[in-house]
């Protein structure tokens, strides 16, 4: 059975679909069989692997709907050893219609019931926010990885991200762990991002991956060609860094069970 990993922080623009994109794409590189599913309306995860988010007609919103099966959902991409479930700005509707259905929380982890027999991971990218998408990520997964961007208001929020977490593993999902935060953005020659990983290590050692993910252009410059950074420079510290990820994230080991 697959590790269902989301990758969620309320925070907008701390990495998340950078990560989820590029660690997928890693993953994929290193022969484990990935499959993204994109829970975030602006489907940027959907767009940065070159799918236009216009043609998307079955995807996460259908899945959350229960109208699709998840197999019907899945579009291959063009990084080795990867599938899509795609995003569109449809997707901004659902919390609205899942509130009043019974067992909300748990249409994510319903839908992916017997895929996930078919990857070795599946990673889900969340939407900046703690809403309904992210609650039914959060059940369905099995850990979560948390991006933290190397910047001033970097912990901002965190605490309420990890009551959060623990409210679910009380509650909904007693399986979710926390796989790990990951520090992004970093530039070593700002003081400011020294002193945010010390601060990010001296509250949260015991869970902060070795891998940082340094600032990049050719990081920021892939999405804009619809490739993830492994497709669009495998030789950049970029695509290095999160290389480097993926390696971590599978000696900690892919198969598990309920």
């Amino acid at each position: 059975m697959g590790k269902i990993i989301a990758i969620a922080n309320q925070k907008g623009g701390v990495g998340k679909t950078t990560t989820s994109v590029n660690l997928a794409a890693a993953l994929g590189v290193l022969e484990k069989k990935v499959l993204l599913i994109d829970a975030d309306p602006q489907a940027n995860a959907t767009s940065g692997l070159g799918i236009p988010v216009d043609d998307v007609e079955t995807g996460t919103y259908q899945l959350l709907e229960h109208t699709v099966e998840a197999k019907d959902a899945v579009i291959p991409t063009k990084s080795p050893n990867v599938d899509l479930i795609p995003a569109h700005i449809d997707l901004v509707a659902i919390e609205i219609e899942l509130v009043d259905k019974e067992r909300r929380e748990y249409m994510f982890k319903e839908a992916l019931k017997g895929i996930d027999d078919h990857y070795d991971f599946i990673l889900i990218d969340c939407a900046p926010s703690l809403g309904l998408l992210t609650l039914n990520a959060l059940t369905a997964a099995y850990s979560v990885i948390i991006p933290i961007q190397c910047e001033y208001f970097a912990l901002e929020g965190l605490g309420k991200l990890l009551t959060t977490i623990k409210s679910v593993q009380k509650t909904h999902n007693p399986r979710l762990d926390i796989e790990g935060m990951l520090l992004t953005m970093y530039d070593s020659r700002l003081r400011l991002s020294n002193q945010v990983v010390e601060e990010v290590k001296q509250h949260f050692s015991d869970m902060i991956f070795d891998t940082i993910v340094q600032r990049n252009i050719r990081l920021s410059e892939a999405p804009s060609y619809g490739e993830s950074i492994i497709n669009y420079d495998a030789t950049s510290k970029g695509a290095l860094s999160y290389l480097s990820l993926a390696h971590e994230i599978i000696s900690k080991g892919t198969a598990t069970t309920e």
